[in-house]
C-alpha cells in the first residue's frame, strides 16, 4: 500500500524520557529474542541427548517452557514500541483528529490502568513463591521465583512503555494510534 499512514514506530521527538523507555523497550526485545534463541539451542540440545545419545533429560522441557514464557512477558513493551499489538483502527479513522486524541488517550490510560493492576498481582505472586521458597514438582525442581519474575519484570516494562506511548499523545510528540492526519486524506478517498 502506497503512502500508508500508519507509522510503526512510536516516535519519541526529542524528549529524553521517551528516548529512554524506547532504549529500554529495544533493549527487552533483544533480551527476548535471546531467550528465544536460547530455547531452539536448548531443544535441539534435548533432541539429541534423546534421539541421537538415547539418554535421558531433566531440565530441558522445563528450562524451554519457561524460556518461552518470559520472552514473551519480557518482550511485550518493544511489541507495544513497534505497535506490533492487534490494532482495529476502523473507529480512530473515521473519527476528526481532536477527538482522535482523546479516544488515544482514554484506551492508552485503562490500557496502563489494566497494566497495572496486572502488575501488582503479578509481583504478588512472585513475592509468595520467593517468599515460601516455592519449588517446581519435576526432577530439576527449579525455584519458582526465577521464572516468576518475568511476570513483574514484564507487566513492568509494559507499563512503562504505555506511559510513555500515552505522554507521546499527550504532549503531540506521537500522533493517536501512530495515524497522521495528512495521510487520512488519501486512505479516505480511496487511494490507498
Amino acid at each position: 500500500m502506497s503512502g500508508q499512514s500508519i507509522s510503526g514506530v512510536a516516535n519519541t521527538g526529542n524528549s529524553l524520557f521517551l528516548k529512554t523507555v524506547a532504549a529500554i523497550s529495544t533493549f527487552a526485545g533483544w533480551v527476548s529474542a535471546g531467550m528465544i534463541t536460547l530455547a531452539v539451542l536448548i531443544t535441539c540440545q534435548m533432541i539429541f541427548i534423546r534421539f541421537v545419545l538415547n539418554g535421558s533429560t531433566i531440565w530441558q522441557t522445563e528450562a524451554v517452557i519457561y524460556l518461552m514464557i518470559a520472552a514473551t512477558l519480557v518482550g511485550l513493551p518493544y511489541v507495544q514500541r513497534l505497535r506490533g499489538h492487534v490494532n482495529v483502527d476502523l473507529i480512530p479513522i473515521a473519527l476528526p483528529m481532536r477527538l482522535r486524541r482523546g479516544l488515544a488517550i482514554v484506551t492508552l490510560a485503562v490500557s496502563a490502568l489494566i497494566i497495572a493492576v496486572m502488575l501488582w498481582y503479578g509481583y504478588e505472586f512472585w513475592h509468595v513463591a520467593y517468599a515460601r521458597g516455592w519449588k517446581s514438582d519435576t526432577v530439576w525442581s527449579v525455584a519458582l521465583w526465577k521464572p516468576y519474575m518475568a511476570l513483574p519484570v514484564g507487566l513492568g516494562l509494559l507499563l512503562l512503555q504505555l506511559i510513555a506511548d500515552l505522554y507521546a499523545v499527550i504532549i503531540r510528540v506521537d500522533a493517536p494510534f501512530g495515524i497522521e492526519q495528512e495521510g487520512l486524506a488519501a486512505r479516505v478517498s480511496g487511494d490507498l
